[in-house]
């Protein structure tokens, strides 16, 4: 799991599908606010594959553009099909082209993390 950074030179992009519903991306702007609460020197921006914006292109330029050199992307997926398989990583590979002194860290998909899985079994078993 990723440090804050507390030089702030550091971020995290939350990568998620996107929707054209307002409503569908309330819970990784929470998710995004959450870390804003806890790591509140570390810059946090949410990203999505289609359908939503930011890119993930444009929310790595704001990023870079306040400073900072290392981001971890965040896959914000509970499975493992091919926007994680084979989508994110071609956009990693341009983003690393386009930004080639910047450090880019690609975490799993939050759904291969054990923690969200014995949580989401904790929230059905009530």
């Amino acid at each position: 799991m990723t440090q804050p950074d507390q030089g702030g030179r550091s971020a995290i992009v939350l990568f998620a599908h996107g929707s054209r519903d307002p409503l569908w991306h309330r819970p990784i702007q929470a998710v995004a606010d959450a870390i804003t609460l806890r790591a509140p020197v570390t810059p946090v921006a949410c990203a999505f594959l289609e359908l939503s914006t930011p890119d993930l292109q444009t929310a790595c330029a704001g990023l870079i553009g306040q400073g900072v050199l290392t981001i971890t992307i965040v896959p914000m997926f509970l499975g493992v099909g091919k926007h994680a398989r084979e989508d994110l990583p071609a956009l990693m590979a341009q983003i690393r082209l386009h930004w080639p002194a910047v450090q880019f860290r690609m975490q799993s998909a939050v759904g291969e993390d054990p923690r969200l899985i014995d949580l989401l079994a904790d929230i059905a078993l009530g």
